[in-house]
């Protein structure tokens, strides 16, 4: 204990009552004190440690470092340390290492000898609170790249919104991507981002200028590892080539991580810090994520844009790749495929001649999406094109199509669709024809002073009834006469409030487009629907239009 004749006979009894752990030694290291809170930080006797050196507290590995700046603090007067808090491992009576924040001071004794009073706080409190912050963050980050990507769609727009949200989620200042450029196989850089209020003049044009190879600098590395790779100071670090750039722009810390698809190297990530900072393993295992969340997003934006092609190549199949030019007769058709375009629709049309100065013109919608409804489709279209080219009139060409899908069994359990088929044939003055009509929406013909009626009769839609019949009924189109057939996708398409378009909308298009041409008809219905669910969060069906002018 500290002698009473000593002016500082108080502070033995002052540090008795502290519940920060106290130890106080004297020049040679050897402790004179030691206060009852040590117990319970390291599980010391506080007498026992009287007389023993300070280097019993630390690990043993610190213990050399410890003596040498122990006797060099007394020698030289150097005192960095005072007043300052550090955190440090010390050693728990059981072997155990304890992180603490120690806290040094000085005071003298009368006969000028100095005592060091070192201060110990637990500081693994403030360590779990900064890894459930870390955490915490880590957790946000992961999420906002899930979101961002999500809501995202295409990959140029991913990287702008993952790359940002990185950076202000884990705090760093700037970040760049790099891509895999095929013809010379470096990486080539695609962009370059920065926190708001952050700029890298300096970074941004280094970084468009360069490319990397496998291996070279810090994206080359991130590359050719297929890891993330860190560089704690890009000052120091000769493997970073931007070391000037980053200078001028007051960055200290980069790392690099991969997007990977399996263990293909899509693209190159990186951010960029004007802070020196540890990078963690939680850290590290964030990016990683990062890089294989985008590289699923990049893979399945691939297989989405492959099954679209796909997709679309088939439609295209099952429409005419042109309108045929009918002497004396203008057409006019417009199609749109529902929902997000990734399957193929069942609607379609058909105008073919029959060589006996007759065409058919077909329209025609199928219940379902995909590979059934396109089966459906291509088997009425062909079906129907094979019956009137045998002279069969509009009835018999339905009643064959609803034959062979009443007898299909390679599609959907219910393979039914709508459909109106018409004959024509021009007359130099107008044309004439036959139409029948199976459960699909009334042709409206559009009289040349403008006036509207509908044309046919509705009856039973095909494939579910073996014996249904259809009425053939006579059409007459004189000069100026446009006859306008169109699915349901037009008539049934709905706005924000879940209003459909209707039979008056369609109308209405026709009566304000009086005049125009059978092409700019069918284009004004088109724009006209799509003017009515803009905005919409109905989902929207295949709509096609045929308009047919004389």
């Amino acid at each position: 204990m500290l002698l009473s004749s000593d002016p500082t006979v108080g502070l033995a009894d002052m540090l008795q009552s502290l519940p920060d752990a106290v130890v106080v030694a004297a020049a040679d290291g050897r402790v004179v004190h030691a206060n009852p809170a040590l117990t319970e930080l390291l599980g010391l006797d506080p007498d026992e440690l009287v007389g023993c050196t300070l280097s019993v507290l630390m690990p043993e590995r610190l213990r050399a470092a410890h003596n040498k700046g122990f006797t060099h603090f007394f020698a030289t007067g150097e005192r960095r340390l005072i007043g300052n808090t550090v955190q440090v491992p010390a050693l728990h009576r059981d072997g155990r290492e304890v992180a603490v924040d120690l806290t040094l001071s000085v005071v003298s004794r009368p006969n000028g000898a100095e005592l060091v009073i070192a201060v110990l706080r637990d500081a693994r409190p403030q360590i779990q609170l900064e890894q459930q912050l870390e955490v915490s963050r880590h957790l946000s980050a992961t999420l906002q790249v899930t979101q961002a990507l999500g809501d995202s769609p295409n990959a140029h727009v991913a990287f702008e919104r993952m790359l940002p949200a990185l950076c202000e989620r884990l705090d760093w200042d700037a970040a760049s991507l790099w891509v895999p450029h095929r013809a010379d196989g470096t990486l080539a850089c695609s962009g370059v981002w920065r926190a708001p209020g952050m700029d890298v003049p300096a970074l941004r044009d280094a970084t468009v200028a360069h490319t990397f190879a496998p291996g070279e600098g810090l994206p080359g590395a991130a590359w050719q590892g297929r890891r993330v790779v860190v560089m704690e100071d890009l000052l120091d670090n000769p493997r970073f080539t931007r070391s000037d750039a980053a200078q001028r722009d007051g960055l200290r810390t980069g790392v690099a991580f991969p997007v990977m698809r399996g263990t293909t190297v899509l693209a190159v990530c990186e951010l960029f810090s004007r802070e020196s900072r540890p990078v963690s393993d939680e850290l590290v295992e964030v990016l990683s994520s990062a890089g294989r969340q985008l590289g699923q997003f990049l893979d399945r934006l691939h297989a989405e844009g492959q099954a679209r092609e796909l997709a679309r190549t088939l439609q295209q199949s099952l429409l005419p790749p042109r309108l045929p030019n009918i002497p004396g007769v203008s057409l006019g058709a417009r199609f749109r495929a529902g929902g997000d375009g990734m399957m193929v629709g069942g609607d379609t049309y058909d105008v073919t001649a029959l060589g006996d100065g007759r065409w058919m013109v077909l329209i025609a919608d199928v219940c379902g999406k995909g590979a059934a409804a396109a089966t459906v489709t291509a088997l009425a279209r062909y079906t129907a094109r094979a019956t009137a080219d045998g002279g069969a009139g509009p009835s018999a060409i339905l009643a064959a199509v609803n034959a062979a899908l009443m007898h299909d069994d390679q599609t959907s359990p219910l393979p039914y669709l709508t459909a109106a088929c018409l004959l024509l044939r021009p007359n130099g003055s107008g044309a004439e024809g036959l139409v029948s009509i199976a459960g699909h929406p009334l042709p409206v013909l559009r009289r040349a002073n403008g006036t509207l009626e509908d044309v046919g009769e509705p009856g039973l839609l095909l494939g579910v009834d073996p014996d249904v019949t259809h009425l053939e009924l006579p059409v007459e189109l004189a000069a100026g006469d446009t006859l306008v057939m169109h699915t349901d996708g037009v008539t049934e398409a709905r706005d924000a409030a879940g209003r459909q378009f209707g039979e008056e909308g369609l109308r209405s298009v026709l009566t304000w487009t009086a005049g125009a041409g059978a092409d700019a008809t069918a284009q004004s219905v088109l724009d006209a629907v799509e003017r009515h669910v803009l905005a919409s969060p109905h989902g929207r069906d295949d709509m096609a239009v045929l308009s047919i002018q004389c």
